[in-house]
Parts: C-alpha cells; structure tokens; sequence
C-alpha cells in the first residue's frame, strides 16, 4: 500500500515510503534522544499497488532508529483519511482502517560478538519486511512477512547504502490465491544521500527499490510473479519540520500485469500497472 495531494518505510527512509529521513539528535526537545518519529500529513497521486489507479490524503505515524544491535524503520496510515477518489476506501468510507510496514533488522555481529565484515560489507543483519493491512474482513486484508539476510556498504561516498534480500510468506493477500504459503523473494536496496543546505534546513535525496519475483500468482490469469517499486525522495529537514516529494515507478505494480482487462462489476478496465505515482508528504517530529 505505503500510498504516500500530489507528491515514499522506505531503505527504510523509504527506503518510504514512508520516506522521510529526519536527522537524528540527542536535545531534549525530542521524546527519545534514539527512537526519531513524526506525524506526517500524506498526498498520493496515481499509486499502483492494486489494479486501479488512486489518489488520496492520509494521516501517518513514522518512526526510525539505529541503536546498539536494533535498526528500524516503520511506519503506521490511516488511509484515506483527509479524503481521496473513488478508487480508494479508507478509515472513514467502509475501507481499511490501519496499513503499516515495518522494517526491523538485528544485528548478527553485535548480537554474537563477532566481526563479520570483510570487503565493503560492514555489517549483517537478519533484516525483516513486515506489512499488515487490516481491512474489514478477510478479503480486504494483507499479511505479508519477508525475512532474510541484510548489510550495510560503505561506498566510500558522503552516502549510506543498505541491502536486503528476502523470502516472502504470505498469509492473507485480499484473496489472492498466493495465502497462506511461501511465495517469493524480495530484494531491496535502500540509500541516503545527504545534498546541500537549503533555506536554513538540509536537502537530502533518498531512494528505495523493491524488487519482487518468483511468485506463484503469475500462474493466475491478470497476475504476475514479478514487480518493482522505485521510489525517488528529495527532502527538506529541520529540526521538527520536513517536506518531502516522492516519485515512485511502478512496474506491474502489486504483482499485476500491465494493461489486463479487470471488470468489478461496472464495466470492463484496463489495469495500468506499469508508470510514474507521486507524493507530497509534510510531517512534525517529535
């Protein structure tokens, strides 16, 4: 879902997204000196995670933190809550009232005491990709957990890169005939790229790509076992405001296949799963 008026967690971050990096501090006008989180108003034009095309404005809770053997990223939405078009349902109108992902990983060499670094990879991490859809019932409903093997690059650049890889378990999927079994890998590639000062405030670039394959569904008619979501984020940080803008590619977005022909009950459409959705996302941290 992560369907960040017009513009996206997250490497995380985004890499979302959500897709905000706020830089970390330790004042005492934060709640935490560790845990960083934000309140963020969110628009979305034209994401492609499910067969139509929506546009709407939501609430979101986001939140990241790096500390000792514990990395995280995640973030909470109330779809649809400031409104949105007639594809999208939210917490006011009979659709989902709650979308999350969240993106822990734990540290294999702090945890067991051991360097595991060699070459540019400085450390491991059982990495974790978790999204829950709540809907309202069981065919409106997401239960996604990706777990596997993640590092961190040094690059050698005034950037950080981070890589995952993943294999998928799906329980509910709105009804896909994917639940309830392993199905997939995911691959995602997350980094931060810190560019100038700008109006009193920090201008960073941020990107996050998930690449998705080998899943059953392209056994489905209108499905298929492969798709990417690239999303590319220019954000303006200060100490409690920011300001992001996020394009984001979609291809076969949500594992459909681009120009199908789908008919709910009101005439026949053509999935356009393939092409550009964008964010404009404004948030408080605190």
């Amino acid at each position: 879902m992560m369907k960040k008026l017009m513009l996206a967690a997250g490497a995380a971050l985004a890499l979302t997204s959500s897709f905000n990096v706020t830089a970390a501090s330790g004042n005492s006008e934060y709640v935490s000196d560790w845990w960083h989180q934000s309140v963020n108003v969110v628009g979305s034009y034209h994401t492609r995670f499910g067969p139509q095309l929506r546009n709407d404005t939501y609430l979101e809770y986001e939140a990241f933190a790096k500390k000792d053997w514990f990395d995280f990223y995640g973030y909470v939405d109330a779809p649809r809550f400031f409104g949105g078009d007639g594809n999208s349902r939210g917490i006011w109108n009979h659709g989902s009232p709650l979308f999350m992902e969240i993106e822990p990983r734990f540290s294999i060499d702090k945890l067991t005491g051991t360097n595991l670094s060699f070459g540019p990879f400085k450390e491991w991490y059982f990495a974790n990709n978790y999204i829950y859809d709540m809907g309202r019932n069981s065919a409106n409903r997401q239960n996604t957990w990706y777990m596997g093997l993640g590092t961190d690059i040094e690059t050698g650049l005034p950037m950080s890169l981070s890589l995952n890889v993943y294999a998928k378990y799906q329980w509910e999927n709105y009804g896909a005939a994917n639940e309830n079994s392993w199905d997939g890998y995911r691959f995602k590639v997350k980094y931060f790229v810190p560019l100038t000062d700008l109006w009193g405030g920090k201008l960073n670039y941020i990107g996050f790509t998930n690449f998705d394959w080998g899943s059953d569904l392209g056994d489905q008619p209108n499905r298929s076992s492969n798709s990417i979501a690239s999303s590319h984020v220019l954000a303006l940080n200060y100490d409690h405001w920011h300001y992001s803008f996020v394009a984001r590619y979609f291809h076969n977005g949500g594992q459909w296949k681009n120009n199908s022909t789908l008919n709910f009950g009101e005439g026949d459409f053509g999935v356009k799963a393939n092409g550009w959705g964008y964010y404009l996302v404004a948030g408080y941290n605190f």
